[in-house]
């Protein structure tokens, strides 16, 4: 139960944010804070985990730019956050690599979808900042949902239930107001301007 509170936890987690994901667990590991598997512990494999966490940081934070890195990274997180579970779940008894590579990257889809949804919607706001807020909360979830993945894995597990079950109750609702939204941006583009 230990080893799958990890998994979701860190699977979900890696639908938000894929490389802050990898690189806690690294450090989490080197630092030896917790039992992580060492490729994730290397110095390249962190390096380049930093990297492209800041890449996202910034790119995140700018309307539309962040819709193109979603775009991207829908299948990049998914697949990180597979190839994250199989490395976790290797050594595991009760759970074998291919389920936590299946498990992990079920849960880093429906978090994505989540994500990429609200942000889709907050992008309608004319104002810049609700970008870099939410983007903050994004971060500050993964990063926090990781590390609680790593000490209390069971709470974890429950929290990642609530949050598949929430995540899939906003893309739903926000899917169809940014539809409606397209929509009418369609209708006014077409109307030609009234005579005066």
């Amino acid at each position: 139960m230990t080893d799958l509170g990890l998994l979701a936890g860190s699977g979900w987690a890696s639908g938000i944010n894929l490389y802050a994901v990898t690189v806690i667990l690294g450090l989490f590991g080197r630092l030896g804070w917790a039992d992580i598997p060492e490729v994730l512990t290397r110095t390249d494999v962190l390096i380049v985990a930093a990297v492209l966490y800041s890449i996202e940081f910034v790119g995140d934070k700018i309307p539309y730019v962040d819709n193109l890195w979603d775009v991207a990274n829908t299948v990049i997180r998914p697949l990180g956050a597979a190839a994250l579970g199989v490395v976790l779940a290797g050594d595991s008894e009760s759970i074998g690599a291919a389920m936590g590579g299946l498990v992990a990257g079920a849960l880093a889809l429906s978090a994505h979808s989540a994500k990429a949804t609200t942000r889709a919607a907050v992008n309608t706001s004319p104002e810049p900042f609700s970008n870099s807020v939410v983007s903050i909360a994004e971060d500050g979830l993964a990063s926090g949902l990781t590390v609680a993945a790593i000490v209390a894995p069971i709470p974890t597990l429950i929290v990642v239930v609530l949050l598949v079950l929430a995540g899939g109750y906003v893309t739903v609702k926000l899917w169809g107001t940014v539809r409606r939204m397209l929509r009418r941006n369609r209708v006014r583009l077409r109307t030609p301007p009234a005579e005066s």
